[in-house]
């Protein structure tokens, strides 16, 4: 099984590059690393196989209690942003060592990833915007424009099934968009572009993977793009 390694980024927006047969690609432009590497748990010791990788240091309002983590993993810096990043192999984490870097380099163009991040924050909507209701008629005296109608039987069950469409809290939800392709890297940027659109508003956290479930087809593909 493919491993999961990744970094810690944020999303700077979107662009279009031309492809090597010409094409224009729609491409999100992602801020991936430098990312150190906080701690390594192995399944013997903590029950698990991860990396914790901080990005972005921090020398501002750190805690004693976090000045105490770094300290003791012998990181430099507190980081601003703390993530675990999952591997399937216990032989896996071996290769990584506290305080290691991690840069772009981990990943290759053509290769697919998954793209981990929060979707943009909408407040509270009706269920028009939110779960696209077709509304009521906006003409002929109508009192039914975007209102929820009837949301249960009125004699037999007699009640709400659970889960039902209602207006409510939209957005800021966690996403992951698999299989993304990586369309380019730019190492000296720290920069990945990625095929199409990834989750969360510019400026906001994403988690860059390796991808873990790939058709045979999109196997091949990587393949031929290597």
């Amino acid at each position: 099984m493919a491993m999961k390694e990744g970094l810690i980024g944020r999303k700077k927006g979107m662009t279009q590059v031309f492809g090597e047969d010409g094409n224009l690609i729609p491409v999100t432009v992602v801020e991936a690393g430098p990312c150190t590497v906080v701690g390594v748990f192995t399944k013997p010791t903590h029950g698990y196989d991860a990396l914790q990788l901080g990005f972005e240091p921090k020398k501002k309002n750190v805690t004693k209690a976090m000045a105490g983590l770094y300290k003791k993993a012998g990181v430099a810096s507190a980081m601003r942003v703390l993530r675990e990043i999952r591997l399937q192999k216990t032989e896996a984490v071996s290769a990584y060592q506290v305080g290691q870097t991690l840069t772009v380099d981990l990943f290759s163009p053509g290769e697919f990833v998954d793209v981990v991040g929060t979707t943009k924050g909408k407040g509270f909507q009706g269920g028009v915007r939110r779960y696209g209701w077709a509304g009521g008629d906006e003409t002929h005296g109508s009192m039914f424009h975007r209102r929820p109608g009837s949301i249960g039987a009125s004699s037999d069950p007699s009640r709400v099934w659970p889960g039902h469409h209602l207006p409510g809290r939209m957005g800021a939800d966690r996403r992951t968009v698999l299989n993304v392709v990586v369309v380019r890297v730019i190492p000296e940027q720290n920069l990945v572009l990625l095929r199409g659109a990834v989750p969360g508003a510019i400026g906001g956290l994403v988690i860059v993977r390796k991808s873990v479930k790939q058709t045979k087809a999109q196997q091949q593909k990587a393949k031929e793009a290597k």
